[in-house]
Order: C-alpha cells, then sequence, then structure tokens
C-alpha cells in the first residue's frame, strides 16, 4: 500500500491505453448475439498503484491481482483456510523447514508458457536476490513483512532471510526451504504477492529494473503495462485517463472458465458517486458500501453480500514526531480522551464493534483480558498534566479521496476523533492529504506525523498476520525500538506447536495494550454489493473475492 507509482511509468501506461481506450464499452451489455450480458463494470473507492503484486500492498492493486495471478496455495472461497491453489498438497519434512510442493499439471501462463516447479524457482529467486530499490520496504512490502531480509542484505537493519532456498525436484514437484520454522509457512504464501508469474515475461519486460528514487520510484512496463500470470482473466489495459482497468477472459485457462468476458474496474472515489453509478446502471456493483445506504439499497433489490469482520481501524502514535508521545502516560491520555463508542455508534456500518486488541476476537491470540481504556476525558486531564503535556500540540494526519473497509468516511472519523482530543485540551493540527501516494507515504516513513488513522484487514486467520506485520520490527508508522517485545514475536513465530503459539500471542496483547504504540478502535463488517441481476459471487473476509464466478441471470 506505501509504493507511488513514478509520473513516468503513469505516463508510460497512459499512452499505452488509451491507444485501447472505449473498447470495453463496445462491449457492454448483451454479447454479439444480442442475448446475454457478458461485461460487468465494477466500482472501487481507488486506483491501483501497480500491477505486480510483488511490489503492492494496497487493496486496489491486490483485487486485480486476485483475477490475473494464482498463488500456490489460496484462501477457501468466503473463508481464511488455507487450500490448494497452483499446488495440490504441500508437505513439511520432520523439521518443519522444508516444504515440499506437488503443482498442478498443464496449467499455462497467459503468454503460453508452462507453469512448472522451474517458474516457481524463478520467481521465489527473483524476490529473494532482489537488490536496489526492491529492497525499500516501499518497493517490497509483503516480502519483507513475511520473508524478513534478502540473500544479500543492503540495509544492515534488515533481519535474516526467512527463506532459504527453492529446489525443481522435477516438473510438478518442488522443494521450498527455510531457515527456520515459521508460522508464515504455508498460510502466508497465500498473499497475491506471491503470485506466480511467467518467467518469459518477467525477463523480456525487465520486471526487476526498478528505478528512480525512494521519493519517486519508476518501475518497469511489466509492472505496469504487462502483468502475466495464470488465473482466469487477463490483462487488457489500464486507461488512468478514464480511470478504468480491463480484464478480459481467459479462454485457455486450466479450472473453471470466468463466465464473464470482460470485467472492468473503474474509480469512483465518492461514496455517493458509486451509489448513483450503480442505480442508473453504470456499473453493476461496488465495494465499501457506505453504512447508511445498506439497507436502503437491500429494499431496492440489489444484492447485498456482507463480509465478516476481519479488520482493525488505529489510531498510529508516533514517538519520534513529539518527543511527548514517548511517555506512555501521553498515550494512555490520548487513548482515554476518545469516545470509541460513539465512533462506532454513529459512523460505522452495524455489526461493528470497539477493538480491544489490535486484532478481531475471531483470531486465535485474542485476548480479553488485556489492559482496557474507557472513555475518560478527567482521566486523560489528569495523564497529560502529570506528564507535563497539558498544552500538547500535534499534528494529526489523514487521508482524503479514499475509502476502506475498516475506515468508511475518514473526514468524518477525523472529526470525531479530534473533538475528542481538544476537549482534553489537546491543540490538533489537520493535515490532510491525497490517500495515494501523500497520505500513505507521508505516515509509513520518517518523523513529520505525530498521529494518523490507519487500518488493516487480516491476509490469513494467524495472529501474527495482524500484530506481527504491526509490530515485531521497528517501523516509521510508530517510532519505537522494543527490543524485548520483538524478541517474543521471534520466539512466537518460531513456536511449532499451535497451542503455545496462541498463548504467546495472548500474551503480546497483553504487552502490546500495556506499551500502547496506538490505539485500536474498531472492527467493521464492510458490504459490497452487486446488480439485482448479478450472482455468483461470495463474499469474502480477506477481499478475496472471485469475479470468475460472477454472472448475469438470465
Amino acid at each position: 500500500m506505501r509504493a507511488p507509482r513514478s509520473k513516468a511509468a503513469l505516463a508510460a501506461v497512459a499512452a499505452a491505453a488509451l491507444a485501447v481506450a472505449g473498447c470495453a464499452e463496445s462491449d457492454r451489455g448483451e454479447d454479439s448475439g444480442g442475448s446475454k450480458k457478458d461485461t460487468l463494470v465494477f466500482g472501487v473507492a481507488g486506483d491501483p498503484k501497480v500491477l505486480d503484486p510483488s511490489f503492492a500492498s494496497d487493496g486496489e492493486s491486490l483485487r486485480m491481482a486476485r483475477q490475473v495471478f494464482e498463488t500456490l496455495v489460496r484462501p477457501e472461497e468466503g473463508g481464511t483456510k488455507v487450500t490448494p491453489g497452483l499446488a495440490e498438497t504441500w508437505t513439511p519434512d520432520a523439521a518443519g523447514t522444508t516444504w515440499t510442493f506437488k503443482l498442478r499439471s498443464g496449467v499455462k501462463f497467459h503468454d503460453g508458457t508452462d507453469f512448472n516447479a522451474e517458474a516457481v524457482c524463478v520467481n521465489f529467486n527473483r524476490w529473494y536476490n532482489a537488490k536496489g530499490l526492491m529492497q525499500s520496504p516501499d518497493v517490497t512490502p509483503y516480502w519483507q513483512d513475511v520473508m524478513g531480509g534478502f540473500a544479500k542484505n543492503e540495509d544492515p537493519e534488515l533481519p535474516p532471510s526467512l527463506f532459504k532456498s527453492c529446489t525443481a525436484k522435477d516438473a510438478t514437484t518442488v522443494d521450498l526451504a527455510f531457515t527456520r520454522v515459521s508460522s508464515k509457512i504455508p498460510a502466508a504464501l497465500m498473499l497475491p504477492s506471491f503470485s506466480m508469474h511467467s518467467p518469459k515475461a518477467l525477463e523480456q519486460y525487465d520486471a526487476s529494473n526498478v528505478g528512480g528514487t525512494a521519493e519517486d520510484i519508476k518501475y518497469p512496463s511489466y509492472a505496469t503495462e504487462h502483468p502475466t500470470g495464470t488465473g482466469p482473466f487477463k490483462f487488457k489495459a489500464w486507461d488512468i485517463a478514464n480511470k478504468t482497468l480491463t480484464l478480459e477472459r481467459n479462454e485457455d485457462y486450466a479450472g473453471n472458465k470466468a463466465k464473464l468476458k470482460t470485467l472492468i474496474f473503474k474509480t469512483i472515489s465518492d461514496e455517493n458517486a458509486r451509489k448513483q453509478a450503480l442505480r442508473s446502471g453504470d456499473i453493476q456493483g461496488y465495494d465499501l458500501v457506505g453504512p447508511a445506504d445498506v439497507e436502503p439499497l437491500k429494499g431496492e433489490g440489489f444484492n447485498m453480500l456482507t463480509r465478516p469482520a476481519f479488520n482493525i481501524l488505529y489510531l498510529a502514535i508516533n514517538q519520534k514526531g513529539n518527543p511527548k508521545l514517548a511517555d506512555v502516560k501521553v498515550r494512555q491520555a490520548i487513548a482515554h480522551a476518545l469516545n470509541r463508542q460513539a465512533l462506532v455508534d454513529s459512523k460505522l456500518p452495524p455489526g461493528a464493534k470497539v477493538a480491544e486488541n489490535f486484532l478481531p476476537d475471531t483470531v486465535e491470540g485474542w485476548n480479553g483480558n488485556v489492559t482496557k481504556y474507557d472513555y475518560n476525558p478527567a482521566k486523560a486531564k489528569q495523564l497529560l498534566a502529570e506528564a507535563g503535556a497539558s498544552n500538547l500540540t500535534l499534528r494529526f494526519h489523514y487521508p482524503t479521496e479514499v475509502t476502506r473497509p475498516y475506515m468508511p468516511n475518514p473526514k468524518d472519523i477525523f472529526e470525531l476523533l479530534s473533538a475528542d482530543l481538544k476537549a482534553v485540551g489537546i491543540t490538533v493540527q489537520p493535515v490532510p492529504l491525497k490517500w495515494s501516494p501523500d497520505y500513505l507515504n507521508a505516515t509509513t516513513s520518517g518523523s513529520a506525523h505525530d498521529i494518523h488513522f490507519l487500518g488493516w484487514t487480516g491476509d490469513y486467520g494467524d495472529a501474527y498476520n495482524f500484530i506481527g506485520t504491526m509490530f515485531d520490527r521497528p517501523k516509521d508508522e510508530w517510532g519505537f525500538n522494543n527490543k524485548p517485545l520483538f524478541d517474543k514475536f521471534q520466539k512466537a513465530d518460531t513456536t511449532a506447536d499451535m497451542g503455545a503459539r496462541v498463548e504467546l500471542y495472548k500474551e503480546l496483547n497483553a504487552d502490546i495494550m500495556t506499551f500502547l504504540p496506538g490505539v485500536p478502535i474498531s472492527h467493521s463488517p464492510p458490504a459490497i454489493v452487486f446488480g439485482k441481476d448479478v450472482t455468483g459471487v461470495k463474499a469474502s473476509p480477506l477481499t478475496d473475492e472471485r469475479y470468475s464466478t460472477a454472472e448475469f441471470k438470465s
């Protein structure tokens, strides 16, 4: 979610895409026989940032990736359990450090080349041997969240790599070796960032040639014009000017072919505009339905799906921003100042709840016996006074032009939270920034931010994916270094016994809520809606909806 596209890359994509602009429009509605709808236009809240999921962590890039690419293992439809993907089976050795994957046969990439064990190794070796800007956390965020470092770390602060080697034993058998047992394997391999790419296309379009600077990243043409996977849809065009990303059915798909001929993701950043586009028929579905619109649209006959609340909205506190924020009493004061229940009741959808941990209570390791921070303005003022921070001033960043599953209306959320802070004597300096790339860059790097809100939707059903992703190592978003906490995360990650690991997760949740690096605010069940005649899509807690099964009722 942090990787911005360069101006040069945008221009290149726009030029290429404009050549095919309008093609998708001619496909909408009925097919050439005039009898069957075969094009779905789906409204999304923001633009994808890059088309190579190796470089992505934002929801819209990953939405596209899940249709075009496939992974060795994938989530069960509508759930979080690990199920077969491009691999039919996966088995660890006795030590739990080498996993053998038996691959599906007869699978081809969109360029006609074979998917096999050698292709798997090309992909893993590409990530592992990354150099230069590919080692930036803004470029390969998920590799670093899961695997840590690289074959040769260029930054001494990078940890050793969890990944060790890939060995193709025969065409359909591959061994992935790791340096230690990890809770992340194999579940993390469901992430779109571990999608399999065509080795031929990777070489042809110089996929690892990330240029520019950390402030102005220039992605290769593979990542903006030529993504090549094995999925049920193939990339057709990215028309940046008209805010559309067009995919077409993969007629040579090895599994059940997509029922749609064409799938178009159209960016409509305004929530009300998405709703009106659905009602007018300009789009046939959209994501992140406003809480107040769920029942009315359902009553009008639209197909409303509600995802389980597998997410967290949090207020992050940067201890390297204002020096006062390094004092736990100040962080406690902020927590007591926030009326989180009022926010849930007034701004979030039915079924939302106040968060007690930085992960939902449906994930094993959640702990109901952590330190609680009830809404108590008087206590907040007292703590600020004890810390010598009664005249505290904070820069409060919040995003614009975006809606996220955990964050339906950022401006409304900002106004409520800032009013709570002002009520206990904190001076708030608003810093509104466009979501991508300005807000994401500003809040996840450097120290020029004090507080901001952000969130996380789970990628798989293990607590580490929530709390470990946020707090297992130093990060600019939070600005702290807590070695005992980091060491306990390392212990949890390397504990093979699931029961013992869950107990460590419970301890970690208690430690986090005592240390209080930020304030967990809420968990929300986001809604996704389709047209009255659209069926076949199942809501996923991971936002892993499969558009290949979508179809229009006759």
